[in-house]
């Protein structure tokens, strides 16, 4: 899909929901513990040189302004069984909070509400179902050709995973890719798309509580000016091991040039 006819899609959605927004019973509180507008790098809250606007897709109306990472900005090694617990907490935090993350959704993405919970509901089902794979990431002894030999296969983490998701599902899009990234031992770098950083902010903040190390869980939110940049960086460094991206066909392409 063209960047073209995303941007399309979006206004024909303002439109459809401008009157359902006029009558909305509730309100975003921009101060809300878990509406964080710095990147979250190295498990700290960064501001960067210039950020960038969010929009509420049914009014148009700016919500926040969102650090704008640019190019320049250690796994901490944990067995599978304290990986599992940490990925059970964190999806014990996004079941507490669904409520205030579904809000989030709503005011960034322009989702209703009862969609919005569910797709919350949804994000959390993929942390509980890795923190119980996390525990069976196990190694093999297979027999061989020779009788005096046995073969041992280990599993062990790749490195740094870079994680690019789109718009319509800030937040499923997330923890279903970073789930198993972190159930298999990788860290990960998150680039939300430029509508919906909020969302994915908002993970960091409950991953956070939840006692995910710093430096395992990062997001870098930019603009759309920023994204050649920011993303050619999260493709090419040599710590970046695996690439995950939902999105269109031409974007994907040019990831996997770079990536190449």
């Amino acid at each position: 899909m063209s960047a073209l006819r995303v941007r399309s899609s979006r206004r024909l959605l303002r439109q459809l929901l401008s009157t359902a927004a006029m009558n909305r019973r509730y309100t975003l509180d921009v101060a809300a513990p878990l509406l964080r507008t710095q990147s979250y790098v190295d498990g700290r809250w960064v501001s960067a040189a210039s950020d960038f606007p969010v929009v509420d897709p049914c009014t148009g109306q700016e919500i926040v302004r969102v650090s704008n990472c640019g190019p320049r900005r250690r796994p901490d090694g944990r067995g599978g069984r304290v990986r599992s617990q940490l990925l059970r907490r964190w999806f014990d935090l996004l079941v507490l909070h669904q409520e205030d993350l579904a809000k989030l959704i709503t005011f960034e993405c322009g989702k209703p509400m009862r969609e919005a919970v569910g797709e919350i509901l949804y994000s959390a089902s993929f942390l509980e179902w890795f923190s119980e794979e996390a525990r069976r990431v196990e190694g093999d002894i297979i027999a061989s050709p020779f009788k005096d030999r046995k073969i041992l296969f280990l599993k062990q983490p790749v490195g740094v995973a870079t994680i690019i998701t789109p718009w319509n599902f800030p937040s499923a899009m997330i923890t279903r890719k970073v789930g198993a990234a972190l159930a298999a031992g990788c860290t990960v770098v998150v680039k939300p798309a430029e509508d919906t950083p909020l969302s994915a902010l908002a993970l960091a903040e409950l991953a956070e509580q939840a006692g995910i190390p710093p430096g395992v869980f990062n997001v870098v939110p930019c603009s759309r000016e920023n994204t050649p940049t920011v993303g050619e960086v999260l493709c090419t460094d040599p710590l970046v091991a695996k690439i995950s991206f939902t999105g269109s066909t031409a974007t994907g392409k040019l990831l996997l040039k770079m990536a190449a």
